[in-house]
This record gives structure tokens, C-alpha cells and sequence, in this order.
């Protein structure tokens, strides 16, 4: 707050009631907008990262080559069924690494309905305009009927049949209605996997938000201490997205959990399935998703959920929380690459990991149209772990990591930021301590998150199995107080992985989050950090909700009057909220468009008026920069100087008091009137629709026998003026 007005408040004119009535900016992913974003980052160290792989590159794949040549190693093969399987890197330790697809032959979980034109929340988002990366063992076929002209072939891959179906899952027009993409009018940027990093980093550099990875190293060909280790792949794309902190990874846990591949887990037997994740997806910046088979009813709710029977599962070594979440992966409707107008359905987590970046996408078109801007990498990613969709036991787990993706929830954070969630991004100073105290609203567990985008690690395994040392560069600490008592986020333990998540100081994820169920009153929030900050600083996002950040109301003003005619023009009133920012509306009742203007104050006068016109006004409470409630009952009068006639319906009050007394109340049959009256007193019965059910003259009780039980304004219009108050009907 600053001088009693909320943190979205400006000046006279908010920025937010700009956006309202004069929109001018375009919501999609402009080319200046894109050059802002890339403007924001070293340069010069995204040219050096770029360089370093393509020299790295070109050494292994001379290496490759030789290897190929010699019949040492296979480089492609086909599974039967139809997995694609390619030799593409050579670990620091001389094994080959075959990347594979991360789908089994045979919707959508994430909620990004209820962002559409027709969904719950009714948003009208599509994807428009914007740009995601998709590297794959292919490209998609460009001709395709889904595609349009959205989608285009940026290194000159060959299409597959993989590269199709991941690309369809994120942006299918939907010309066969259930094989409509996430982000279906968004535009895809096709790649094969072959110069993942190097392409990648150039995207990244250039502005790109997102991109998705359907594909991994193959399990069966790698030693056992790869498994959940930090090597160099993954300080390789914890090094672009740190130095592009706009930019987020998403990538396929994969199918590996009945493999069996690693004897040697950091947790159980190799049956249970635990530490089974390879190269980039042990990474800390970017995004890993598991498959989930999960039922959602028709408004949005998750009724149950479960792990999909095939889906890998984590823990790192040094026990981060990976999977981060779980999308929808079973039996999903896309594309493919037999024609251009083939399609079927298969399962995986190469179909969950696009389903989650199309919502991403999503939820970044929204901040845009919200609030002018993009998030941070870091922001994004902490907003879709901070309302996943808890499954089971509370806390996460190291099987769908923090539940599954709500892209609904997470949209109602953004619109209701600074009345109910708080969404910032905030620089943590070396040796300095972030503080802020939030009340809770008391109807929802408060939750408190912190997300930031770690620097690579200085150290990579080269060997070692099942290795405990932390990846962790920067180690950010949130806690919350109240009275004494403190609150921990949660943690989970790589040497118990089967068991639930405990709360404690986590030293390992660059997430941590706090739940307090049935809250009260006011609790401080506090971000500390360990050790020393690189550069002397790290960036950080902080989401919290469940908490109430201003003493406004989304209740239609009530009382809404002409309090004092003038010769320039009437005082429009109503009854005073606190923290409220008023919203008037009025025009000529000849005319359509309304004339808008905003008080602090619960009252504003009118003038410019034309005399002899008739005109309407009307009223509303704006709470935030995204929250409005529904306008008030309409004023209908007639400018006459200081003699302006109020319409006869209109249930108002000129002078003095503003309201009568009625009772009883609730009525039964008769509602008497406790005030002094005239034998010229005049009454109107109104409802909060604003129709007018009974008139007549105030003589003795006013008969309400025959109206239906609920809510009702009861107005007197005497010399003294019009007089109104609500009373309800038994």
C-alpha cells in the first residue's frame, strides 16, 4: 500500500482502466517483443555458451561418425513400436547416448479449457501469435490440415511421425475437434534433436518462452551411476536457461519404470522403479513431467489421479523433487505424419510433457493480456508447481513430483493478483533478507512459494553411483511466522523415496513451498539465503495464495443516489467501501457509449451536463487490477439545474438521511415504515434486479403477502426527498 492506495494504483488513471477502454497493444509475441526480452541478457554469454557447443558438437560428431563407420556402434534404428532410437552425444566418460522418444502407441488433463472462448473462465485464449519450440527426433509435416501455416521446419529435419504427434498435442487446430492442440492457434518452431543445445541457445537468445523435449537418453544403454546424476548435459541447460531466465525447458520423464535398466537405484529394487531419469531432465531450471492417468470433472476438478503405470520415476541423486509434474499422457488424440489428414491416439509422457507446454504457453499469452509483459522463466515454473493439484498424500513426491498441472487455478492466481494471490519477482541481495506480512482470507490454505533459476553447478558426476552431493548453487530459504510459531516448506528424502514429504529446510530444490491449512490472522513471510550469491544477488519469484490483500470488496456498490442537486450539476453518492477505487459510469439515455470516470471517494460529481436531457449513471467497486464487480443499480434523471427530476422507478435519495427504516424485517405479510411521512409520501417496491413490483402511497403497512421469498428495496419518495433500505422477504 502507498498512501492508502493498493500497489496497482498509479496515478489518476490506472494503467489497468487503459487497458480496459483503450487496449492498444497487441497480446501475441511481437518481434519487439521478443528483442526486449532479449535485450535483458548477456549477450555476449549466450554467444560464448553458443559457440562452446557448436565446437563440442562438431568434435563428437566427427567422433560419432568414426565410430559409425567402424560398425563400433548403430547410430538410428526404428523399435517395432515405433520409437525412434538415435546416437547423438558421448558422455564425459566415453559411454554413447542414444537419444529416444518417449511414446508408446495406442483429453488432455491440464485445464487449458477453461481458458478458451468457451471454457469456464471464458478468457478467449488460443495461443495466438505465439512462438514454442518443439526438438524432437523430427520435424512435423508442414502440410498437415491442423497446421496451417503455424508451423515450420527451422533446421531442416525430416518429418516424423513423433516430431507430428508432439507438435499436433501443442498447437492442432482442431479441424478434428478432439485432436485440437493445447495452444491451438499458437505457432510451432520445428527442430530435430540432433543440435538440441546449440539451436536451443540461439532460440533462447532471440526471445523464445518455451520449447518442448519429447525424447531422452535411452535407458538400456548406459551405465547405472547416470542414472539421477548431475552430468554434463544437464549443467549444459541449467547454463542456457540461467543465462536466459525468460526461457523454460519442458521435457518427458519418460517410460523407463518397468525397464528395469538400473540395478543399482538410490532407493528400493530396481522393480520399484525409482531413479530412473537421465541427462537433461536432472537438470534444476527446467520443467520434467510425468504421465498421469487422471479424471476431471465438467468444472475443472481433479477427482483422482494416478502415476501412469509407465512413467519414470525420480529422485535426483542428491534428492531433488523430479518429476516436477504430471500432465495428461493417456490414450491422447494427435496428429501424424502418414498424410495430411492422418491422426491417432497414443499414450507416454512424450504426450504429457506438450500437453504441459501448451498451458505454459497459455498462462504467458494471459500475463501478457493481463499485464503487459511476460514472466520470468523462474515465475512460470513456480506458478504451475504452486497450483498443481495435489494427489494422494499431501506435499509432492518423487513419482508426479508437486501432482498435476491445474492451468485453470494457475490463470486464477494471475487475474486475481493483489486481491487474493500475490505474484512477484523480487532480487534477493548477498547477506540481505526479503520480508513482507500477509493476511489471510480464512477460506483457503495460504500458500507460500519461491522459485528462482539456480546457476549451473560447478560440479558434474563423472562416475560416481548414486552420488549425494547437491547440485544446488544458490540455496534460498522461505520461511513463514506467526507468534513465535514458524512454518517449514516441504522436502522429500531420496534415502526414504517411497515416503511422504515431511516439512524441514530444504538444501537441494531451487523451489520450495509452504501450505498453512486453516489460517488466521496475519503471518510473516521471510526469504533468507546460505552461503555466498554469485554476482551478489539472485533473482526470485514469490506466489502466494490464499491471502487477503486488500480490505475492498467485489460487492456492487449499494445506496447509490443523487445526494445534492447543484446549477452545474447533481453529486452523485453511494455508501463508502474501504480500499476501493469507484468506477462511474453515465451517458444520455439517446446514446450507447458511456462516459467513465474513477474516484477514491464515494462520490463524484457530474458536470457538463445538457440541460433538459435525460441521462443514466451507474457504478461499480474495481479491487484490483483484474477485478470489478457488478455495477450498481442504474440512475435515471433529467438535468434541470438544480431542480434535476429523478426517474419515478429509481429508488434514490436527493437530501438528508439516505435510508428509512422498515420493519419487521423479515417480513411476513405487511412491512411497516418507522420514519415521519407525509400524507403525499410515495412508496416503490424494487427488486435487486432493479424492477419496479409495487407503488402507491405510504398508508399505513405496505402489503408484501405476494412476493416471493428473497431480497428486496423498499423506497419513499416524500419532500424531503427519495429514501431507500433493503429488507428481506420470509
Amino acid at each position: 500500500m502507498n498512501n492508502g492506495r493498493p500497489s496497482w494504483y498509479s496515478g489518476q488513471y490506472p494503467f489497468f482502466l487503459v487497458l480496459f477502454f483503450f487496449l492498444q497493444f497487441a497480446i501475441a509475441q511481437t518481434i519487439q517483443e521478443t528483442a526486449d526480452i532479449s535485450a535483458k541478457y548477456d549477450q555476449i554469454e549466450l554467444e560464448t555458451l553458443i559457440d562452446h557447443f557448436k565446437n563440442e558438437w562438431q568434435r563428437k560428431s566427427k567422433n560419432l561418425t568414426n565410430k559409425a563407420i567402424q560398425g563400433q556402434w548403430a547410430v538410428n534404428s526404428k523399435q517395432q513400436d515405433g520409437t525412434t532410437v538415435a546416437l547423438n552425444d558421448i558422455g564425459d566418460d566415453g559411454t554413447p547416448l542414444y537419444y529416444t522418444t518417449h511414446m508408446e502407441p495406442t483429453s488432455k488433463v491440464s485445464r487449458a479449457e477453461a481458458l478458451y472462448s468457451e471454457g469456464i473462465l471464458d478468457l478467449d485464449l488460443s495461443g495466438n501469435g505465439m512462438k514454442v519450440g518443439v526438438w524432437d527426433s523430427g520435424t512435423a509435416r508442414l502440410t498437415h490440415q491442423e497446421f496451417g501455416t503455424r508451423v515450420t521446419n527451422r533446421d531442416g529435419g525430416d518429418v516424423d511421425d513423433h516430431g507430428t504427434l508432439v507438435t499436433g498435442t501443442v498447437v492442432s487446430a482442431g479441424i478434428k475437434k478432439n485432436a485440437r492442440g493445447v495452444a491451438y492457434e499458437a505457432e510451432a518452431l520445428g527442430h530435430d534433436w540432433s543440435r538440441d543445445r546449440i539451436e536451443v541457445t540461439e532460440a533462447a537468445a532471440n526471445g523464445l518462452l518455451l520449447s518442448n523435449h519429447s525424447y531422452g537418453i535411452k535407458t538400456d544403454r548406459v551405465p547405472d551411476w547416470y542414472f539421477g546424476a548431475y552430468i554434463k548435459v544437464s549443467q549444459d541447460w541449467d547454463n542456457i536457461m540461467y543465462n536466459a531466465p525468460y526461457y523454460l525447458m519442458v521435457a518427458a520423464a519418460g517410460n523407463a519404470r518397468n525397464s528395469f535398466d538400473n540395478e543399482s537405484p538410490n532407493f528400493g529394487r530396481t522393480q520399484d522403479g525409482f531413479d530412473l531419469l537421465l541427462g537433461f531432465t536432472t537438470s534444476k531450471n527446467g520443467l520434467v513431467i510425468a504421465g498421469a492417468d487422471a479424471h476431471i470433472d465438467g468444472k475443472g476438478q481433479l477427482k483422482k489421479a494416478n502415476v501412469s503405470s509407465y512413467s519414470s520415476f525420480g529422485p535426483t541423486d542428491d534428492g531433488r523433487i523430479k518429476p516436477d509434474l504430471a500432465g495428461d499422457g493417456t490414450l491422447v488424440h494427435s496428429t501424424t505424419a502418414d498424410s495430411n489428414t492422418s491422426y491417432s491416439s497414443f499414450m507416454g509422457t512424450s504426450m504429457a510433457a506438450p500437453g504441459v507446454t501448451g498451458s505454459l504457453l497459455l498462462l504467458q499469452e494471459y500475463h501478457k493480456e493481463l499485464y503487459g509483459s511476460y514472466m520470468r522463466a523462474a515465475t512460470l515454473k513456480g506458478l504451475a508447481l504452486h497450483t498443481a493439484d495435489d494427489v494422494q498424500e499431501p506435499g509432492p513426491d518423487y513419482k508426479m513430483g508437486w501432482g498435476v498441472i491445474n492451468t485453470k487455478k494457475a490463470a486464477e492466481a494471475l487475474r486475481n493478483k493483489d486481491f487474493s494471490s500475490l505474484i512477484s519477482e523480487e532480487t534477493l541481495v548477498q547477506d540481505k533478507t526479503y520480508s513482507i506480512t500477509i493476511k489471510a482470507n480464512g477460506t483457503q490454505t495460504l500458500s507460500a512459494s519461491i522459485s528462482w533459476t539456480d546457476p549451473a553447478s560447478d560440479t558434474v558426476n563423472r562416475g560416481d553411483l548414486n552420488s549425494r552431493i547437491a547440485a544446488l548453487t544458490h540455496d534460498l530459504d522461505i520461511r513463514i511466522t506467526q507468534e513465535g510459531r514458524t512454518y517449514w516448506p516441504w522436502k522429500l528424502d531420496p534415502a526414504k523415496a517411497a515416503s511422504q514429504a515431511a516439512k524441514g529446510d530444504n538444501t537441494v530444490d531451487p523451489f520450495e513451498r509452504i501450505d498453512i491449512t486453516n489460517p488466521n490472522g496475519e503471518y510473516t513471510i521471510t526469504i533468507t539465503h546460505k552461503g555466498n550469491l554469485k554476482m551478489g544477488e539472485q533473482d526470485f519469484s514469490l506466489v502466494v495464495t490464499g491471502a487477503e490483500l486488500t480490505s475492498c470488496t467485489l460487492e456492487a456498490p449499494e445506496e447509490f443516489v443523487i445526494a445534492v442537486n447543484e446549477e452545474d450539476g447533481p453529486l452523485l453518492q453511494w455508501a463508502p467501501s474501504a480500499e476501493t477505487l469507484y468506477e462511474l459510469h453515465y451517458r444520455k439515455e439517446t446514446e450507447t457509449d458511456w462516459e467513465t470516470s474513477t474516484s477514491w471517494e464515494n462520490s463524484f460529481p457530474l458536470h457538463g451536463l445538457e440541460y433538459g436531457e435525460s441521462y443514466v449513471a451507474k457504478v461499480r467497486s474495481v479491487c484490483s487490477q483484474n477485478l470489478v464487480s457488478e455495477f450498481s443499480r442504474e440512475i435515471e434523471f433529467t438535468y434541470e439545474g438544480d431542480a434535476t427530476v429523478i426517474e419515478e422507478n429509481t429508488p434514490l435519495s436527493v437530501t438528508g438521511d439516505l435510508s428509512i427504516q422498515v420493519y419487521p424485517n423479515p417480513a411476513d405479510n405487511e412491512l411497516q415504515i418507522r420514519t415521519t411521512l407525509s400524507g403525499d409520501a410515495f412508496f416503490s417496491v424494487v427488486s435487486t434486479a432493479g424492477i419496479t413490483l409495487k407503488t402507491g402511497k405510504v398508508q399505513g403497512a405496505i402489503n408484501v403477502a405476494d412476493l416471493a421469498s428473497g431480497l428486496y428495496i423498499v423506497t419513499v419518495q416524500d419532500y424531503n426527498g427519495l429514501k431507500s433500505t433493503k429488507f428481506f422477504k420470509k
